[in-house]
C-alpha cells in the first residue's frame, strides 16, 4: 500500500479554496502556516485583486497560490532548489493556470540583476529561510532597483528571535504579529500614503 504523501498544503481561500499541492522535502522549506496566509490576506484583501506579486524564496508556492487564488493577476516565483521548482511547475499545471511563472534562481541575485524592462510588483512577499540573514539585503535591493510599484505592499516572514530589522527608511510597517515562532510584518512602501487596509 502506497504511504500517504504527508506534505500537503492547502489554499485556504478563493477560487482555489480547499485545494491540495504537495510539496517535497528541501532543507529550510516551510509553507506558511494556515492560521498566518489567514491573516496575511485578511490584511491583503482591499487590494490583492489584480495585483502583480513576487513570491521571493517560493519555496511550496503557498503565498503564490493563495495570491492567485484570491484574484492576483500574476505572480513571478523565485525559487533555487531544483526539486521545488519541479513541484511548483507540477502544481501550476495542476492548476490550469497561466498567471503563474516560476523562474529557477538565487533570490538575490535575482533581485540585484536588476529589473530591466519588466513592471514593478504590486505586493511583494519575502519569506527566506531562517538563520540566513536575507531580510535585510533584499530589502535594499527591491528598493534599489525599482522592483515595487508606487503603492507596492511587502510581507516579510521571520523567525520570531529576529528583532529588529533594519528597513529602507521609505519602508512603513503597518502590520505586526507573532504566531508561535513566527512573526510577520506588511509593509507600506509609500508610508505618506499607504493603501487602506481592514483593522486587525
Amino acid at each position: 500500500m502506497p504511504q500517504k504523501n504527508p506534505n500537503t498544503l492547502r489554499i485556504i481561500g478563493g477560487t482555489w479554496r480547499g485545494r491540495k499541492l504537495h510539496f517535497p522535502d528541501v532543507d529550510g522549506l516551510r509553507p506558511t502556516p494556515d492560521r498566518v496566509r489567514e491573516t496575511l490576506f485578511n490584511w491583503l484583501q482591499p487590494i490583492i485583486t489584480g495585483a502583480h506579486c513576487l513570491d521571493l524564496f517560493a519555496g511550496s508556492g503557498a503565498l503564490g497560490f493563495e495570491a492567485l487564488s484570491r484574484g492576483a493577476a500574476s505572480v513571478v516565483m523565485i525559487e533555487r532548489d531544483g526539486t521545488a521548482v519541479k513541484q511548483l511547475r507540477e502544481n501550476i499545471a495542476l492548476l490550469k493556470t497561466t498567471a503563474a511563472h516560476v523562474l529557477q534562481r538565487d533570490a538575490l541575485e535575482f533581485l540585484n540583476s536588476g529589473r530591466g524592462d519588466a513592471a514593478p510588483f504590486d505586493v511583494v512577499f519575502l519569506d527566506p529561510p531562517y538563520q540566513q540573514n536575507l531580510i535585510e539585503p533584499c530589502c535594499a535591493a527591491l528598493e534599489r532597483h525599482g522592483w515595487l510599484a508606487a503603492h507596492a505592499h511587502l510581507y516579510i516572514e521571520t523567525e520570531r528571535s529576529l528583532t529588529p530589522l533594519r528597513l529602507p527608511a521609505s519602508f512603513t510597517v503597518i502590520r505586526d504579529k507573532a504566531a508561535g515562532q513566527v512573526a510577520y510584518r506588511l509593509i507600506a512602501c509609500t508610508p505618506a500614503s499607504p493603501s487602506p487596509l481592514p483593522p486587525t
